[in-house]
């Protein structure tokens, strides 16, 4: 699950904070212009991740808007995290079979910035599908009737909808795998694990801040009116214009990082792979690698699909939890616009959750040196179990006819910070478990880690995503079963990781591991 993801004015702050952990450990009196070399190299290093910060703005659009929007066609409120199954299969189909072919790639311009090129594309032309979805549906036969007055469904709308939806997917999984392993195959010489990710959050965290606001302005159909049309009013318009700066901040993106990061050909005779190989027997060699994982990743599966189980109800119902639960509006009819006006507070609210996110992402390095990566990873489950039960409480009492909006945005705040640890850290660990094996010998290359890893991502999505609506309709509390089921998970994880983690502290090249424990 996941998502995402902006300028260089970021890049200033970045490396002021950032150089932070480098400067010391430069000897005292050292070389000035080594240590300046470090410092362009860690902005370089920033700047080449932008990709992530643009994808990450549409998938923040897609977390925050797309959920209600797709109640305002049609689609009822137990079904919406059916929606939502393309995510695990394409994570479980893509991410693997990217992560192997990035590993093996001899193309002129790298291994990672061909599929990072296609995706992002491919995301272009999804997010284009969303937007205008309800026009194109009124064109297929959809009901004539004005938006405004509308309530039925639309189910030509809804239909191009979701493929837009599969194929959003489908790229952002092609793109955010390759982004990740190009981190770890960039910051591996010098910054270590941890400072890669660190800096792939930070970017999470941009494109987060960005595109939140821009799913919180009710003002896009006033500063373009001609969004608007029959089929889509107000709301819909807003979402429209909120998708279309998408695909500008895409393609500056990955402009940028096409031209900064500096991947260099890979040599055909250090691929390995043998000829002829196509896509079904590669996802095989990749169930082959499975088995020839250390045990230490094993357990890294594990304590990740379980505290992933603790986070998709909150990526799948937070702005439909502060619509519904604590705005007491509906996706249609009467009560609509108080609907709409919750969803766009909730974005502001997960706007909050990005911004501690961000400063959180600072953090992290730092942390994980001091207390190890599996306590880091312990505390946040502990966190996400507090927050998750007091948003059931909070909305149970807000149902009563209390208002509760105030803490509600606090608590979206709040989940910024394991958020920051949830986008980094269980990355950071993969990576330098598997960068052990490769000192080794025995690796399987960073790519394919970062696929197999998906894998215990998108297992609990498609657990999530089949039973959340029909567990809400089945208690008749919207959203609150969900959240109380993920806080539940949250609790376990915190244990488990402490049990099962190996003890990393994201030093380069190195794993500091105690037998898992």
């Amino acid at each position: 699950m996941e998502d995402g993801r902006s300028d260089a004015k970021e890049a200033s702050m970045v490396e002021l904070a950032l150089s932070l952990e480098k400067v010391r450990q430069i000897e005292g009196g050292g070389d000035n212009a080594d240590g300046q070399k470090k410092l362009w190299g860690l902005l370089r290093l920033f700047m080449a991740c932008m990709v992530s910060g643009g994808i990450q703005y549409g998938w923040a659009l897609q977390l925050s808007l797309l959920s209600p929007y797709s109640q305002t066609l049609g689609i009822p409120h137990q079904y919406v995290s059916l929606t939502w199954i393309c995510g695990p299969i394409a994570g479980f189909v893509v991410q693997p079979i990217v992560g192997y072919y990035s590993d093996r790639c001899t193309a002129r311009m790298g291994r990672r910035r061909p599929f990072i090129l296609v995706g992002c594309l491919i995301i272009c032309v999804s997010v284009l599908l969303i937007g205008f979805s309800a026009d194109i549906g009124r064109a297929l036969g959809d009901t004539k009737e004005h938006c405004s007055v509308s309530t039925g469904p639309r189910w030509a709308a809804a239909a191009i909808y979701i493929v837009g939806f599969w194929f959003l997917d489908f790229a952002n999984n092609t793109v955010q795998g390759p982004a990740r392993a190009m981190m770890a195959d960039l910051s591996a010489g010098n910054h270590g694990p941890n400072v890669g990710q660190a800096v792939f959050c930070l970017w999470m965290a941009i494109g987060n801040v960005l595109g939140y606001t821009a799913g919180a302005n009710g003002k896009w159909h006033e500063w373009f009116p001609w969004l608007k049309s029959s089929a889509c009013c107000d709301a819909c318009a807003n979402l429209k214009g909120a998708f279309l700066t998408a695909v500008i901040l895409i393609v500056i993106s990955m402009t940028v990082t096409m031209y900064l990061a500096g991947e260099k050909q890979l040599d055909k005779a250090d691929v390995q792979a043998a000829s002829g190989r196509g896509c079904f027997s590669a996802f095989g060699d990749l169930f082959k690698s499975l088995r020839n994982l250390p045990p230490s990743m094993f357990k890294v599966l594990a304590v990740t699909a379980i505290t992933w189980l603790a986070w998709f109800p909150f990526f799948q119902y937070d702005t439909d939890w502060m619509g519904r639960e604590i705005y007491h509006g509906v996706p249609q009819g009467p009560k609509s616009s108080v609907y709409d006006a919750g969803v766009r507070e909730g974005a502001i609210g997960l706007l909050l959750s990005s911004i501690t996110l961000g400063a959180t992402s600072f953090l992290i390095p730092k942390l994980c040196r001091k207390l190890t990566s599996k306590v880091v990873w312990s505390i946040s489950n502990f966190m996400v179990f507090g927050i998750m039960t007091a948003m059931v409480v909070v909305g149970l009492i807000s149902t009563k006819g209390y208002n509760l909006k105030a803490i509600a945005l606090t608590l979206f705040a709040l989940i910024g910070i394991p958020q920051a640890v949830l986008f980094s850290v269980p990355w950071a660990v993969a990576s330098e478990v598997v960068a052990a094996e490769e000192d080794d010998g025995q690796g399987q290359g960073q790519g394919l880690a970062i696929g197999v890893l998906n894998i215990a991502i998108v297992v609990p999505q498609l657990i999530i995503a089949l039973t959340a609506g029909p567990i809400d309709k089945a208690f008749g509390k919207d959203n609150t079963p969900a959240f109380g089921i993920g806080g539940a998970f949250a609790f376990i994880c915190a244990i488990l990781a402490l049990i099962l983690l190996p003890k990393t502290r994201g030093n380069s090249n190195a794993a500091v591991m105690a037998g898992g424990h």
